[in-house]
Formats: C-alpha cells, sequence, structure tokens
C-alpha cells in the first residue's frame, strides 16, 4: 500500500485526486499538509486523517511513501524538490513549474533520489486523442501542416473559479498556463517541438491574469500550431484540428466524434473513426510506476516541454515577439 501526503487543497482539482487516492486500492491518504493551516485542517479533518503544518516534518516521516502536490504553482520547485530529497515519490498538478529552470531542478533532484514522477496531463489518455494519434501513424493526414486545439469556459464571467485561480503570483499567467495546459501539450503532442512560439494575451475582465489567449507555434518544415484558451466564452466547445497535404481530422466541432476525411480513404466523404478505449489516468499510471519500479518517461518528457512552452508565450506576450525555445534558461 502507497502512503500518500496530499500538499495542498489550492487547486481546483485537489479534491478529484483525492478521489483517485482513494478509490486506487494500492494508495490511501495518510496525511495532509497545506500552506494555508485552516484550509489544510479542514481537508484533514473531513479525510480522517492528521494534518501537518510543517512541511519538512511531514517529508521527514516514515510513515509517508509518496505525495500529491496541489500547491501553487509558483513554490511548486520548492515543495517537489524537498519531496523528492525526502525520497518521497511525486504525483503533480501541470505545470510542474512555470520556468524551465525550476523544472530541471526538480528532475534532477527526482532523478538523483530515484523517486517516481508524474504530472497529471489527462488527456493524453483520452479516446478521442488516442483516436488522433492512430489516424496519424497510418499516415492519413500525409504531411502535417497544422493543428489547432481549443479548450475554454466561462469561469471568469460566471465567477466559479476561486479567487487565488487569478494571482498572477501564484499561478504564473491565467488562462493559458490553466486550461491552455491541454491544448498545448496536446498541439506539441501531435505536431512535435516548435522553434518558436508567440503568444497574444487578452484581458477581458480586468484581471491580473489573461482570460484570453492565443499562442502560436512555428515549426521549421512550415508547419503551424494554434492553441486557444479562455476563462469568459460560455458555450465554446473543446475541439481538435489537424491537417495535412492528404487530409484532416475534426474533433468536437461541436459533437465528440473523431471525422476524418483523407485522399487515401474516400475523399468524397468524411470518415467516423471508431474511438479506442480510454487509456488509465495519470494517477493509476504513477501507482503503477511506483509499484513496478518503472519510469513515465513520455508524460515527464510532455511535462517537461509544456513548460517551455509556456515559458516562451509568456515571455512572447510580455516582450510582443517570436520566442525561440533555445532560448530559454536551463
Amino acid at each position: 500500500m502507497i502512503r500518500v501526503a496530499m500538499l495542498s487543497y489550492w487547486h481546483v482539482h485537489a479534491w478529484d485526486y483525492t478521489k483517485q487516492v482513494q478509490e486506487n486500492p494500492n494508495s490511501e491518504i495518510v496525511a495532509v499538509w497545506d500552506e494555508l493551516a485552516d484550509r489544510g485542517q479542514e481537508a484533514a479533518a473531513k479525510l480522517g486523517v492528521p494534518f501537518i503544518a510543517n512541511l519538512d516534518e511531514l517529508l521527514a516521516r516514515t510513515d509517508i511513501d509518496a505525495v500529491v502536490v496541489d500547491t501553487p504553482t509558483n513554490i511548486h520547485r520548492d515543495v517537489m524538490v524537498k519531496a523528492a530529497r525526502a525520497g518521497k515519490h511525486i504525483f503533480t498538478e501541470k505545470v510542474i513549474a512555470p520556468t524551465l529552470r525550476e523544472v530541471n531542478e526538480i528532475i534532477a533532484a527526482v532523478r538523483e533520489a530515484g523517486v517516481k514522477l508524474t504530472v497529471s496531463l489527462p488527456r493524453l489518455n483520452d479516446r478521442y486523442t488516442l483516436a488522433a494519434q492512430e489516424v496519424l501513424k497510418q499516415g492519413l493526414l500525409g504531411d502535417l501542416t497544422q493543428a489547432r486545439v481549443r479548450l475554454s469556459h466561462n469561469g471568469a464571467i460566471a465567477n466559479w473559479l476561486p479567487a487565488h485561480f487569478y494571482n498572477l503570483e501564484q499561478c504564473g499567467g491565467g488562462a493559458l498556463i490553466d486550461l491552455g495546459c491541454h491544448p498545448m501539450y496536446l498541439t506539441r503532442l501531435f505536431l512535435g517541438v516548435p522553434q518558436t512560439v508567440s503568444a497574444a494575451f487578452g484581458y477581458v475582465t480586468g484581471k491580473e491574469v489573461e482570460d484570453n489567449a492565443v499562442a502560436t507555434l512555428r515549426y521549421e518544415n512550415g508547419a503551424v500550431g494554434i492553441v486557444e484558451a479562455g476563462f469568459v466564452n460560455a458555450h465554446s466547445p473543446f475541439c481538435v484540428e489537424i491537417h495535412g497535404t492528404e487530409g484532416t481530422l475534426l474533433y468536437g466541432l461541436p459533437d465528440e466524434v473523431v471525422r476524418v476525411r483523407s485522399n487515401k480513404l474516400n475523399a468524397q466523404e468524411w470518415v467516423t473513426i471508431e474511438l479506442p478505449e480510454q487509456r488509465i489516468s495519470a494517477y493509476d499510471q504513477w501507482v503503477g510506476h511506483v509499484l513496478n519500479g518503472t519510469e513515465a518517461e513520455e508524460n515527464v518528457a510532455l511535462a517537461v516541454d509544456l513548460t517551455k512552452l509556456m515559458e516562451a508565450a509568456t515571455i512572447s506576450n510580455a516582450e510582443k515577439r517570436a520566442v525561440a525555445l533555445s532560448e530559454l534558461q536551463n
């Protein structure tokens, strides 16, 4: 049994991960820490486990094997480096950290300690993603020329997001670094790592973080990736478009069906692609890595690239220019 400590209930998905820990037969929650004592004490009481106010004290305990990190993004580096050095396996909410330098410090600590790290990138495991990957593997779209992925909701205008999600210091950004993570890592999955990133942020509700954002990824072969995210759109469906020299794949426009039109099939009509079974969750994958001594190699590599792309987008918006990934500080 993997004995897990929940580190913070800052993130909106912290209770979702709590449920995943509880539902996995190989893990259990044994303690809670939170940077806000009142919130942590409330969560611990609800779970019937101890609240430990001092993080160092919690990490020093031998009856804790692993941690789930849902702290503010700006303290991910400090919390995860400490956890790794204490020999605790780590499951974390995305992004790993807001900068490549911080990510590299975390990865170095994880590797040195030999603990298992997995990042919550849930849409990698969804059926439409797996179907799209199979279409690309079969070459039905030819050489890829463009991918566009959009994810948006109305949290900032319907006021259901917590106020701290608009805190620039804690979050490192707004719609793009939160919701935009999903379209960003999917675009990276489909097209690969770009040369440059350009981004434009909008501030519709006047908060200190962006609530409307687009990032454009440019590739050496001429392909373009378009990543869209927002907190100010009432009925904007999650959607995926992948275009190539031989065909196009569409999903979510607006129904949840993957369709392909390809010169390698019957180009006169759209063909519905059967969706494969969903892959197990990132959390359950992490438990497997801990138990079996394996590594979440693809997951971590995509998560590192995600931070690179987010950092480049943030710089691009601030400096009003395209940013090459090679510019980022290690």
